[in-house]
């Protein structure tokens, strides 16, 4: 393996079906990731995505004797071994978090809540466990299923926490950015269970598309929203707020550029006037 670095994610860095080290520049290090989705497939199609060859759909099913192997496989090494020394650039040799992501949407695995407990079992046999955290970054399409609830109970009994996705607040903008034909009122009453279940923070992604800043009344729906979450007392941890790190693998790549620190931090003072927490990744 070469060396990590926050500008390239390859899920196949360690030529392991589901498991993956990534330098994150929002968990501060190590993200150790479980891909479960490793036939690239999503029910999403978010333009600034950097899975190859994304397509449609869900994952096969989850093979969880091989996920645990190489989950305990990757942890010796990052914790006992010299993967960090080897592998990883200085200020960053820390084993931050494990993450539920990859090249798809996680939840929509019915093997989830088996995967959650799966990986709490392990990490409980380190004792205590060493700091690391479980999140699920997700885009919080599937909590109207049963099972992603569970998963989420179950996740908030191991001190884990949700990022959940929620990039624009209008139809319009949902379906441009994401590709989706979600409706913003249901999502956002997704987000509030997902709230309810996990300790939860909203991820926001910000770009310039065609050279331009999303528009004064996007960003206004979305600031809206996160006032109205404020008034109906909905238990947010806060925002992450980050900007376009690496290139897209999708077809409009060429038509996104990252923003200005300036105008991301802007943005960030507006949300912290509501009294929610933001985190800024440029």
């Amino acid at each position: 393996m070469t060396l990590l670095s926050t500008r390239n994610h390859d899920r196949d860095v360690a030529g392991l079906t589901y498991v993956y080290p990534v330098v994150s520049r929002r968990s501060g290090g190590v993200s150790l990731g479980v891909n479960l989705n490793p036939n690239n497939a999503c029910n999403w199609g978010c333009i600034y995505c950097q899975v190859p060859n994304l397509k449609r759909g869900g994952p096969p099913a989850i093979d969880l004797a091989l996920l645990e192997v190489e989950l305990r496989q990757m942890l010796g090494a990052i914790l006992h071994g010299d993967f960090l020394a080897d592998q990883v650039p200085e200020g960053m040799r820390r084993l931050s978090d494990i993450a539920l992501s990859g090249n798809g949407e996680p939840t929509s695995a019915p093997e989830f809540p088996a995967v959650v407990a799966l990986i709490a079992r392990v990490l409980n046999e380190l004792n205590p466990w060493a700091g690391i955290r479980l999140r699920l970054i997700t885009n919080g399409s599937l909590l109207g299923r049963a099972y992603v609830r569970e998963g989420l109970r179950a996740m908030a009994e191991c001190a884990g926490e949700v990022w959940f996705k929620f990039d624009r607040a209008t139809r319009a903008g949902l379906r441009l950015v994401n590709a989706t034909e979600c409706d913003p009122e249901q999502h956002y009453q997704r987000l509030k269970i997902a709230s309810s279940l996990c300790p939860t923070w909203m991820q926001t992604c910000m770009f310039a598309l065609d050279g331009a800043a999303p528009s004064a009344a996007e960003v206004d729906a979305w600031q809206g929203l996160l006032a109205r979450a404020v008034r109906e007392a909905v238990p947010l941890q806060g925002v992450l707020l980050y900007g376009l790190a690496r290139p897209s693998l999708q077809a409009q790549e060429a038509r996104l550029g990252a923003l200005s620190d300036d105008w991301l931090r802007d943005l960030a003072r507006r949300v912290e006037t509501l009294g929610l927490a933001v985190r800024v990744s440029p």
